[in-house]
């Protein structure tokens, strides 16, 4: 399908900037053009998505967020990334897919939406593997609907419920608001969570994730009791994420220019055990290195 006429007067994400993008960049800081800055196996991504041999992950520059402290900033913020036709994107599709990788992992690329799926559209009669729509959350209902039948698995942020911080942190003070009726939206798409023969890797679902933030724990819990009050049980799988690390701007906002703690995470998880939301993953307390932000050298993208 053709959705090119997206790009004429921007609406793909929340913000709604109705930039011709064919002339100039939008909110995100990108034109009609693709650019990426990494095409090639991650596994680094949760153990249903990246199973044994790696998720295959294309790393999409822009973002339609400015989360101060983004640890992908260089590529999100910065615009880091090679140009590419949706045909090279469809090559690259294949390409991962040749190398093993258990699934397309689409990372931050709403931006991008009809150039995805036209790449797509050209990939499919070869592809055989799920479809990841990696993402901040930060999207509107209409462009999850429209992905319908491209994605099989969503993995979005749901990163806070306060306006308040999300203001702050993200310049998105409607974040929850758009993020949750995005998330009901993937969660009637894909149905209950599907897997594969072994029963490890994820075919079909949405698994949300959530970053422990500093200072930030009864946010938070906040967001797991509406997650476990509102969203339809046994519908979804839950990442608490630990690996919170002081990147980008973070060094302006003093409150947030540290890790966690591992009380601030212990309290986190035990709300979503007191709360049965116990069907997911946690991360430990380790994980909150910089080794586990990829290199962005165009790996994968660089082509003939």
């Amino acid at each position: 399908m053709n959705f090119d006429y997206m790009y004429d007067s921007c609406s793909l994400c929340p913000r709604n900037c109705k930039v011709n993008r064919h002339q100039t960049a939008g909110y995100c800081g990108c034109t009609d053009t693709v650019r990426a800055a990494r095409a090639a196996l991650h596994h680094w991504e949760e153990p249903c998505i990246s199973g044994s041999r790696g998720s295959g992950a294309v790393f999409f520059s822009g973002c339609t967020l400015r989360c101060c402290f983004c640890q992908n900033y260089s590529i999100s913020q910065e615009n880091f990334g090679r140009e590419l036709t949706p045909d090279q994107l469809s090559d690259i599709f294949l390409r991962l897919q040749d190398e093993g990788a258990h699934n397309i992992n689409l990372v931050t690329a709403t931006q991008y939406l009809p150039s995805v799926i036209r790449a797509l559209d050209l990939s499919k009669p070869k592809l055989a593997i799920p479809v990841v729509y990696n993402c901040g959350g930060y999207e509107s209902a209409e462009v999850i609907k429209a992905l319908d039948g491209y994605v099989d698995i969503w993995l979005p942020d749901l990163k806070y419920l306060s306006s308040t911080l999300s203001a702050r942190y993200s310049n998105a003070a409607d974040y929850f608001e758009k993020a949750s009726k995005a998330i009901r939206q993937m969660i009637i798409q894909t149905g209950a969570p599907r897997f594969d023969s072994s029963g490890e890797l994820m075919e079909k679902g949405v698994i949300i994730r959530h970053m422990v933030l500093p200072g930030a724990k009864e946010d938070s819990m906040a967001l797991l009791a509406w997650m476990k009050e509102e969203l339809p049980e046994g519908m979804y799988y839950i990442s608490l994420l630990s690996q919170y690390t002081p990147f980008y701007k973070s060094v302006l906002y003093p409150e947030i220019n540290r890790r966690i703690t591992s009380y601030e995470y212990n309290k986190v998880l035990n709300k979503a055990i007191e709360l049965n939301l116990v069907q997911g993953f946690m991360q430990e307390k380790s994980s909150s290195k910089e080794e586990y932000t990829p290199p962005f050298d165009l790996e994968g993208i660089i082509t003939d």
